[in-house]
């Protein structure tokens, strides 16, 4: 008990002091007194809050950053978060543009052709029993589709539709080994066949054309359309297929082969068109891409203009004249190699290029 009212007491003191002593401090800040004891004060005390500053401020940032720590990662993973939501909203993005130009591209080509079509769009590639190349579509009987229906792009000829569900269907490639479609030239409407190759026309890159007439024509770069099938079915008419890009020599065969690239890419179809209705028209050649333009020839250098003959001057002797084999000496005219005549004085040329006759003097 005792004690604890000393305490109290020095502590009380001390507050007293301390109250005087800013009092003071505060009234006589000019003194000469006290001011420079205050001085002295101040300096001492602010080395050592300086020296206590350097010991602490190292261990108060290790507990401010360590303290932080938990809400720095947090904010890190949110920013992460935010970048991969940006990042996929614009790969989306992309992917919508690029599907919105096929489909505009499908739609301008039916428009054209005069089909009927139910737009489609390649969900999986799937194996439908005998098929190697197929892919599924996400559009069924419910859209009016059904089997042996015509399957394009805004590109060409994709394929057929070979079975469908209410929501899904199944289009087998033109690729397909199993696949083939009637097909003629652009032009003379040489009538053929084109037919898949599988694996061996490298994933849809190339497939085959036979021509029917062994005698008809073949150029490279010949563009085929889709010949059709009795009332569209499973083909119809003027769809664009491929450009001719080999030609193989079969001597003593009925048919001639050849290879084509497709127009449309069948190793990375997206967007399609399923043909509900064929046009009252054939198309026939109305749906190929513009041919493209011949590389421009160089032009011909003109020719080079001969050089004018140069005179003699003054003192030169003149250039030789040669006489043509063809021309035959006049009468009186002196042939190549023969001595002129006794009449004609013989002439000598001098030095400074002047023509003499002997015997004349000089004048």
């Amino acid at each position: 008990m005792k004690d604890s009212r000393r305490s109290r007491l020095f502590l009380g003191l001390l507050l007293a002091a301390a109250l005087v002593l800013i009092t003071v401090d505060h009234r006589s800040e000019n003194t000469p007194v006290f001011g420079p004891m205050r001085t002295i004060v101040t300096s001492a005390f602010g080395a050592v809050e300086r020296g206590v500053s350097t010991v602490t401020e190292p261990i108060g940032g290790f507990v401010g950053a360590v303290a932080g720590a938990q809400g720095s990662r947090a904010q890190i993973n949110n920013l992460k978060t935010q970048n991969a939501k940006l990042q996929g909203e614009l790969s989306s993005q992309r992917i919508d543009k690029r599907r919105s130009a096929e489909l505009q591209a499908m739609l301008g080509l039916s428009g054209l052709g005069g089909y009927k079509v139910v737009p489609a769009q390649v969900v999986a590639r799937r194996a439908a029993p005998g098929f190697e190349d197929a892919v599924e579509i996400d559009a069924g009987t419910a859209d009016g589709i059904k089997p042996d229906m015509t399957v394009l792009n805004g590109e060409g000829l994709v394929g057929r539709v070979v079975s469908a569900t209410a929501s899904t269907a199944t289009v087998v490639l033109l690729c397909d080994p199993a696949s083939s479609a009637g097909a003629r030239l652009e032009g003379t409407g040489e009538l053929g066949v084109a037919s898949g190759l599988g694996a061996n026309g490298g994933s849809g890159r190339r497939i085959m054309f036979r021509l029917l007439d062994s005698t008809a024509p073949l150029p490279v770069g010949t563009r085929l359309v889709s010949f059709g099938s009795q009332q569209g079915v499973p083909y119809v008419a003027g769809v664009p297929i491929g450009t001719i890009e080999k030609v193989e020599a079969t001597p003593g065969e009925l048919t001639r082969t050849a290879y084509a690239k497709p127009f449309a890419d069948l190793s990375s179809v997206d967007v399609v068109g399923v043909v509900v209705e064929g046009p009252k028209r054939d198309p026939r050649d109305a749906l190929l891409p513009p041919a493209p333009k011949p590389a421009a020839k160089p032009a011909a250098k003109p020719a080079a203009k001969p050089k004018p003959a140069v005179p003699a001057l003054p003192g030169q002797q003149a250039p030789p004249q040669v006489a043509r084999p063809s021309q035959s000496p006049a009468p009186g005219d002196t042939a190549p190699g023969n001595d002129a005549p006794e009449n004609t004085p013989a002439t000598e040329q001098g030095r400074d290029g002047q023509t003499s006759i002997p015997g004349d003097e000089a004048a």
